[in-house]
């Protein structure tokens, strides 16, 4: 369950911090400490201990100053949090060389390192999320992968809904279950071992046939296994799309930043 939201802060100033970092403190005489080491603070604590623990006064004790030295720089932790989320998602690698699977395959296992790094991600409503310069770059990659594939601007960001869905399904899955093991000290031994004289029973009641039939094995596969057999599939979908689409499919005109049209009786 999601507990903080992107953009529930002062929007315009989130923006102008993400994008116009250099900029000096609001008030005061010379700074002393860069945003960038106060978002790298408010990571490493975030990371460590979770969004519970995220304060301005917290951070303020993690770098060894005051807490209203930090509203010199950021207004409040709404703000903070937006700038923590656009430091985190920068782009690992650029897709390069045209083999578009490949690359989706990268960024696919690229965004699940990436939940595992920083848990506290899923933490976060981001459907409406702040375009900082480094999920733009995310964003403009993952286009980049699917380009020239003779797919609409609406099947490509499609595209990148469905796999992004995928493995944020997945990395929640494995962050539940490292946050379940911390909660209850309880190896996975110790878990399941504990429900195995019920479970023997019930299987041995002839009622879980399926059940029955399956390899000793079967819940041995690692997380990343895993994802490649998901995202596999996923992109077995996404080429057999590509396979179907009509050769003489009409191009797809630009829509962004479009230049207005210029006026007939101008020189």
């Amino acid at each position: 369950m999601t507990t903080h939201s992107s953009g529930s802060g002062d929007i315009d100033r989130s923006l102008e911090l993400m994008w116009r970092p250099e900029g000096r403190p609001a008030r005061g005489p010379k700074p002393g400490l860069t945003l960038s080491a106060i978002v790298g603070a408010a990571v490493a604590l975030a990371d460590r201990e979770g969004l519970a623990a995220l304060s301005m006064r917290r951070v303020a004790a993690e770098l060894g100053v005051g807490t209203m030295t930090l509203y010199r720089y950021i207004p409040g932790k709404s703000e903070l949090l937006d700038l923590m989320l656009d430091h985190v998602v920068a782009p690992v690698t650029k897709p390069e060389g045209g083999d578009w699977r490949a690359a989706l395959e990268r960024i696919a296992l690229e965004t699940f390192e990436l939940h595992l790094a920083h848990p506290w991600l899923l933490q976060v409503n981001q459907a409406r999320p702040l375009l900082g310069p480094n999920g733009l770059l995310g964003f403009e990659y993952f286009l980049a992968a699917l380009d020239g594939l003779g797919l609409t601007g609406r099947e490509r960001v499609n595209v990148i809904m469905t796999v992004d869905a995928y493995v944020s399904g997945l990395s929640r899955h494995y962050v539940m279950l490292r946050q379940a093991r911390a909660e209850s000290q309880l190896t996975d031994e110790e878990f399941w071992g504990a429900q195995g004289p019920l479970i023997a029973d019930a299987l041995n009641s002839g009622r879980y046939p399926h059940v029955m039939s399956l390899p000793e094995d079967v819940f041995e596969g690692t997380p990343e296994e895993i994802l490649r057999f998901g995202i596999d599939r996923v992109l077995d979908g996404v080429a057999a799309f590509l396979a179907a689409l009509p050769a003489d499919r009409p191009e797809e005109r630009p829509g962004w930043c479009e230049e207005p049209a210029r006026d007939s009786g101008s020189a």
